[in-house]
């Protein structure tokens, strides 16, 4: 390694803070990215030159070590305690939520499922209505069809023969 790199650690015994209070400023400080400041090999992150100028530039705007420490660990502490209890709110919001919407599903696809049902005992209701109107059907035009298709045919050729009839040559011409 080289000599200008270092560690988060060295950095916080350096400085006389905890390493996770170096974490925290860097969290609080959103306009830093410290990823371009380091370097990291196996679980420990390295810090160059100008990252760890930036990091005790924001140690050096507070008042003495020990009362910093002390004030980063309670407000952290603190600060965390919100976060989580916050977060536990906002993921039990979530899960009810998502646990109501759940059963608005099963109400809607209970409900499409009784519709089509219903579509499919009516669609077998009519196809069966049609099959016995067939048969009905057949069965008149069996035992009457002939003479019913016979009378049909000579009232169509009588009414041909009258629409005939009433037609004039000069009718036409006009």
């Amino acid at each position: 390694m080289s000599e200008n790199l270092k560690t988060i650690r060295e950095l916080a015994d350096e400085l006389g803070v905890s390493k996770q209070a170096i974490w925290q400023k860097i969290k609080r400080d959103a306009s830093i990215d410290l990823r371009q400041f380091t370097s990291t090999k196996g679980n420990t992150v390295y810090v160059n030159v100008d990252g760890q100028k930036i990091i005790k530039s924001m140690f050096k705007n507070d008042s003495s070590t020990k009362e910093r420490q002390h004030k980063d660990d309670v407000d952290d502490n603190e600060k965390d305690d919100v976060d989580t209890q916050n977060e536990v709110k906002f993921l039990r919001n979530l899960v009810s939520e998502i646990q109501s919407e759940k059963k608005e599903l099963h109400k809607l696809l209970d409900q499409q499922q009784r519709l089509a049902l219903q579509d499919k005992k009516l669609l077998e209701e009519y196809k069966s209505e049609i099959k016995e109107l067939k048969s009905l059907t057949m069965s008149k035009r069996g035992s009457e069809g002939d003479d019913f298709i016979q009378k049909e045919n000579a009232v169509e050729n009588r009414v041909k023969e009258a629409q005939n009839k009433n037609k004039k040559w000069w009718y036409f011409g006009k």
